[in-house]
């Protein structure tokens, strides 16, 4: 598990989204490789505030990606267990999920996954907390009659079957959240706990976050992140991006031999998500 603890919201924004292209580019993904990301969306997709509206007005309309690869799970299914049903055997059949980036409420819940939630759910309906109900009527102009009360969702044990999961965790109002997350044990009840147990979890937040974190568990973190900064500073005089890119081209050739430590190191700065 890592902590990376940024200043603010935006540089903790800024380092997730170098992190997540950077994993991608890393992938090298091509015709027939590809590299699947999963994200949090859900709700009936023909309203303006679903999840499946905001996914293609902030991001699948701006980047270059087909359409028929992107799935998202559909609110007005006439099944909606059959929906569910068919997502996971969509992400069974796309290999299983590479990186899975989601956000927690300040109650602990990771995707719909709402306090309580068995910790090896997986996609199906859920009923909405009112805490959820009332954070999400901000999109609603306050009217809670107009908030859904049931929403489609990835499990638990969906999101902990990916390869890696990145959890944002940002503001004041989610600082005792990310204690439960990392600070106490494994608790169905702050399902975000869950991800103690998985092998390559990042949890990224910024300063406002950390409020009720040990001052030993923000100096540790932060002191992780400072060496890691340092030595990437040190390699950048040896190793710029743009030789990089192009050794890595050739790695395989008999014309670039360097010794696995070199190389490892060379990884580590291109995908750190640091290099700026």
């Amino acid at each position: 598990m890592r902590l990376v603890i940024l200043d603010n919201y935006d540089l903790a924004s800024e380092w997730a989204a170098k992190y997540i292209c950077n994993r991608i580019i890393q992938f090298r993904p091509g015709q027939d490789r590809y590299f699947t990301l999963g994200l949090p969306t859900g709700l009936p997709r023909n309203h303006p505030e679903s999840y499946h509206s905001y996914m293609w007005n902030n991001f699948f309309k701006h980047i270059d990606i087909d359409p028929n690869n992107a799935h998202i799970l559909d609110g007005n299914a006439t099944d909606l267990q059959a929906e569910c049903d068919a997502f996971e055997k969509k992400i069974k059949e796309a290999g299983g999920i590479d990186l899975f980036v989601g956000g927690i409420g300040p109650d602990g819940h990771i995707a719909f996954n709402e306090p309580g939630s068995s910790l090896v759910s997986r996609t199906r309906v859920k009923t909405l907390a009112m805490d959820t109900i009332l954070a999400n009527a901000k999109y609603f102009d306050g009217d809670l009659s107009k908030v859904p009360t049931m929403a489609l969702t990835v499990g638990v044990g969906t999101v902990m079957d990916a390869r890696e999961v990145m959890i944002l965790i940002t503001g004041a109002h989610k600082a005792f959240a990310l204690y439960k997350a990392i600070e106490e044990g494994v608790n169905h009840m702050w399902t975000v706990s869950a991800f103690q147990q998985h092998p390559r979890t990042i949890f990224v937040c910024d300063e406002d976050a950390t409020l009720e974190l040990r001052v030993k568990t923000v100096k540790y973190f932060k002191g992780e992140l400072t060496g890691l900064v340092r030595m990437l500073k040190s390699l950048r005089n040896y190793f710029p991006l743009e030789l990089y890119i192009f050794l890595k081209r050739f790695r395989t050739s008999a014309s670039v031999r360097m010794p696995p430590s070199i190389w490892r190191k060379m990884d580590l700065q291109y995908c750190s998500g640091l290099y700026i």
